[in-house]
């Protein structure tokens, strides 16, 4: 059933943002603080059989030198530095093996996929570690809570920095064209994208599926699925903690982030998605800040959004904005 706003309603929803005042500070600091630790981005290859695709274990220092785990793969056939799609993963999940990930090689892009810190135990595996940072709070098993007393110990801190690393990770390799980066997840993964989007402003597009991690406070109140489940199981247990979890996660707001994206982004919702409700992808969309943005809208679906068909539809936007 349709769990949310009529679509009339969530093509203008916006709602008002919620931003700490030292939100952009407190962003150029975290990512000040990691870049005073090297990158030191290794690409080893392996062999796992495949004819058409090079595969390469990624190893590169994310959030304070921690070192993050990820693939890197590229079509054999290439003339010169090449496009390249970062791709974050969604929540539980982690790298698994490159046999999953083919089809942005296979459409002629470089593509790095960024390992989940502390995740990968879920339903795909994942290979690197969440160092746990002093100070962090007991927290509701999984990861929405963990650390959520204070925006420098919160689990997301250290994972969107990640995510701005891979970027550089990527930029590193001789095989990338640089000013060719397009970012892109679903659910976690666009969560992610967003925020990444967000923080790094010259990228080439941004391609978020049924984002997870917007507009929090809202579906918390309008869902009782999981992940989102998670802030409200802490909270009811935390009744004094309710106003400090939510000054939290305004940092890490996919609409604040949003309203700070200037490239060419194309979303998808499903509008019968109830663990990321349609009005939160909503609130993060209508706040962007691109001239350039598109939706796709799919009316009889769940959290699995377009699904494969989304994939063709992010080949098209790209082939607009003549990226390849």
């Amino acid at each position: 059933m349709f769990v949310d706003m009529p679509l009339a309603e969530l093509e203008v929803y916006k709602p008002e943002r919620g931003e700490p005042a030292d939100f952009d500070v407190f962003w150029q600091e975290t990512l000040a603080e990691t870049r005073s630790f090297s990158l030191e981005a290794r690409f080893e290859p392996v062999d796992y059989g495949l004819k058409t695709v090079e595969a390469f274990d990624v190893t590169f220092n994310g959030f304070g030198g921690q070192p993050v785990k990820g693939w890197f793969l590229l079509p054999r056939q290439r003339r010169g530095p090449l496009p390249c799609v970062v791709e974050y993963i969604g929540y539980g999940g982690g790298r698994g093996l490159p046999y999953e990930w083919l089809g942005w090689s296979a459409a002629g892009y470089a593509h790095l996929v960024m390992d989940t810190r502390g995740q990968g135990s879920t339903w795909r595996e994942g290979d690197t570690a969440d160092p746990e940072p002093l100070g962090s709070n007991p927290h509701h098993p999984g990861y929405m809570t963990k650390g959520i007393l204070h925006p420098e110990t919160y689990y997301y801190r250290r994972l969107f920095t990640d995510g701005v690393r891979a970027i550089e990770a990527a930029r590193a390799h001789t095989a990338v064209d640089p000013q060719r980066i397009i970012l892109t997840g679903g659910s976690q993964g666009g969560g992610i994208t967003i925020a990444v989007g967000g923080l790094v402003d010259d990228v080439t597009a941004v391609l978020p599926d049924v984002p997870f991690l917007c507009h929090y406070r809202r579906a918390t109140e309008i869902t009782d699925a999981m992940p989102y489940h998670e802030i409200t199981r802490y909270c009811r247990v935390h009744r004094d903690k309710v106003e400090t979890v939510f000054h939290t996660l305004a940092y890490f707001d996919g609409v604040n982030f949003a309203n700070r994206i200037q490239a060419p982004a194309l979303f998808s919702v499903g509008l019968m998605d109830n663990i990321c409700p349609p009005s939160t992808v909503y609130a993060a969309y209508n706040h962007l800040a691109s001239a350039h943005k598109q939706i796709v809208v799919y009316p009889y679906n769940e959290h699995e959004g377009g699904g494969t068909a989304q994939f063709m539809e992010k080949l098209r936007f790209l082939t607009t904005l003549e990226v390849l």
